[in-house]
């Protein structure tokens, strides 16, 4: 070091002979030590460049692994051999500054103690160190602190690399540096005080010249950047809902889980429910397998309290695991079974992906609704699936159609219907059919804009006061959630008229098995009411709610659209005044809507009553084909 020193004091006191203010001497000697590590400051823009150009494609590496810290390290470093990255680049600067401070701490101590150098620098002894003088000196140390905080601003908004990086780090380094600065300029000398303030001057200009001459923009795919963000935060996000992870009582149970699902070795069969409420589109199928297998069922579930883990109790043969949907995705990456059955829409779009561990899982698609996919679900939302079960000729029609425009692989398409109708069949033909003395409406809406309860629901129940009718509002459980004023305020407005209920309790079918009609906007529940009742529905024509925007690509009408006039009629919301009058018709005719609808059911829904034993022998033939073609292989 005294080698370092020596020539570091000689090139200070060339300064001091050029000057005549050891001061100035200073701030040149910075200077000049900013000019002799440009090359080292040109590398590292281009550096800190590459690595923001990186930064896209490390971040899609993130999120396509998200939760599993081995591969995304593994990728990464890939990428960073690949494009020659060098991660270590961005400290070999910090470390060439504190080097030079040392030297200029030692440099000018040398110089304090040569009599032939004076110290004074416009009226203040550069020699002077303000922690042992006292507050006169509390400028030196507050003017270093600033020129920290000017350079962390300029880094913050205009260097390449510092501008990407999250707030937390920016700040957490501006804190670092002003209090580094803050500390240097209190304990030591002035003199180092004016080089480290000087140093950081010079810094925020070259910042600015750097990013003018090596202009990030012309390399870097910021729009790409932007994207990529985006994705990341949204993973992020998964499971928001949820408490923190060290506040979370469910934590150390989902971790078991996770250990004891990945224990188990060659499962056949998996399960994914999102919560509890979605069991009863598996019921069927599951209990078929039951009944006439001796397959066990691995259920995955997102919701702690899901039903199933009673059930599990009396049927051993299922095993659940509760499994939240931010660890879930590592699991999904990691998955190594025969078949995953999922109700979950747009597998690989989002965060849920397919395995990289077994690429010959077989994933299968169960509807949990009968209308149309092509309209009612994202664009591309079963496009990663290999098989899908489908309720009826409309919606087998819309896949295969869509497979074609868009030049997809071939999926499984199952002829399957749907489960859980006929169980709302079973169920409604064990209920009690006793006619009312008055015929009982229905009017159940939909969650989307403009829907009836934010329309034109009150419009609707005046129409109806007074008709000779029992008119139940069944609001949407999100409208009692998130506008709870607002039902209340309607309860308390027809609270004197008996002959209309503003039911928010939803324990029961009853209400919908015992109504005479149903009135609703684009809610699925006319599906299940018309098809399981063989009752009309009277459809009021608010807004479509449109989830894919591309469904007109499709030379099929949604069944959405069509169905309307097969199983009822439709009024537009300016046609309110015809209301009673085509109440009174669907009600006077119900006995031809009986035979229509039931026709319908037949033409739309495949396997009418016996659908969980076509779907369930249809995944117990899949399984024991791959049994089988493993078994070959070994052999």
């Amino acid at each position: 070091m005294d080698i370092i020193y020596s020539f570091f004091e000689l090139v200070m006191t060339g300064c001091w002979m050029l000057c005549k203010n050891y001061g100035l001497a200073i701030i040149l000697f910075t200077f000049i030590s900013k000019l002799v590590l440009l090359p080292v400051s040109v590398w590292v823009q281009k550096n800190s460049i590459k690595m923001v150009r990186m930064q896209p494609e490390l971040n899609f590496i993130t999120a396509k692994y998200f939760g599993d810290k081995d591969t995304i390290a593994e990728k990464q470093a890939d990428v960073y051999k690949r494009d020659k990255y060098h991660p270590m680049a961005s400290i070999f600067p910090l470390v060439i500054q504190l080097i030079l401070l040392m030297c200029v701490i030692e440099v000018i101590k040398r110089g304090m103690s040569n009599p032939a150098i004076d110290m004074d620098f416009f009226g203040i002894d550069l020699s002077l160190v303000p922690n042992e003088q006292g507050i006169g000196l509390i400028g030196s140390p507050i003017i270093a602190g600033f020129s920290a905080w000017l350079l962390c601003m300029a880094q913050n908004s205009r260097n390449v690399l510092q501008s990407e990086q999250s707030k937390l780090n920016q700040y957490g380094l501006m804190i670092f540096s002003v209090s580094l600065s803050l500390y240097l300029g209190w304990f030591v000398s002035v003199g180092v005080a004016i080089y480290w303030t000087a140093s950081n001057t010079f810094a925020i200009i070259q910042l600015y010249i750097m990013n003018w001459v090596i202009n990030p923009k012309k390399y870097v795919d910021y729009e790409a950047l932007e994207k990529s963000k985006r994705e990341l935060e949204a993973l992020g996000n998964v499971g928001s809902q949820t408490r923190r992870r060290f506040h979370n009582p469910e934590a150390k149970r989902e971790r078991q889980d996770y250990k004891k699902f990945f224990s188990v070795v060659n499962k056949h069969l998996v399960f994914y429910s999102e919560s509890s409420g979605f069991y009863k589109y598996y019921k069927g199928i599951i209990e078929y397998l039951l009944d006439n297998t001796n397959l066990v069922i691995h259920y995955i579930t997102s919701d702690p309290d899901d039903a199933v883990f009673e059930l599990a109790k009396e049927k051993p043969r299922i095993r659940p695991y509760y499994i939240g949907e931010k660890r879930l995705i590592t699991l999904m990456m990691k998955l190594e079974a025969d078949m995953m059955v999922m109700t979950m829409p747009d597998l690989e779009n989002f965060h849920i992906k397919r395995s990289y561990i077994d690429k010959d899982i077989e994933y299968v698609y169960v509807p949990h609704g009968m209308d149309s996919h092509n309209l009612a679900m994202r664009t591309g939302s079963i496009d990663h699936y290999d098989t899908v079960f489908c309720v009826g000729k409309h919606q087998k029609e819309e896949i295969e159609k869509t497979e074609a425009v868009y030049g997809l692989p071939k999926k499984n398409l199952i002829e399957w219907g749907y489960s859980l109708l006929d169980e709302m069949c079973a169920d409604y033909e064990k209920s009690d059919k006793t006619e009312h003395d008055k015929k009982r409406i229905l009017i159940a809406p939909s969650w989307q804009e403009d829907n009836i309860v934010d329309s034109c629901l009150e419009e609707m129940l005046d129409n109806l006061k007074g008709q000779g009718y029992y008119v139940t509002v069944r609001p949407h459980p999100q409208h009692v959630r998130h506008r709870a004023e607002f039902m209340d305020g309607l309860k308390k407005r027809y609270e004197q008229d008996a002959d209309i209920e503003i039911q928010t309790d939803f324990s029961s079918n009853s209400t919908v098995f015992e109504a005479d009609l149903m009135i609703t906007d684009w809610s699925g529940i006319a599906y299940e009411y018309a098809y399981t009742t063989k009752k009309p529905v009277l459809f009021i024509n608010t807004p479509m709610k449109v989830m894919n925007p591309e469904y007109k690509k499709i030379d099929t009408v949604p069944i959405n659209i069509f169905l309307r006039e097969k199983i009822g009629c439709s009024l537009n919301p300016d046609e309110l005044n015809r209301l009673s009058e085509c109440v009174e018709m669907l009600l006077n005719n119900r006995d031809k809507y009986y035979r229509i609808i039931e026709g319908f059911v037949d033409e739309y829904v495949y396997n009418h009553g016996t659908s969980a034993e076509v779907g369930g022998k249809y995944i117990v033939s899949r399984i024991q084909e791959k049994i089988e073609k493993k078994k070959r292989k070994e052999d």
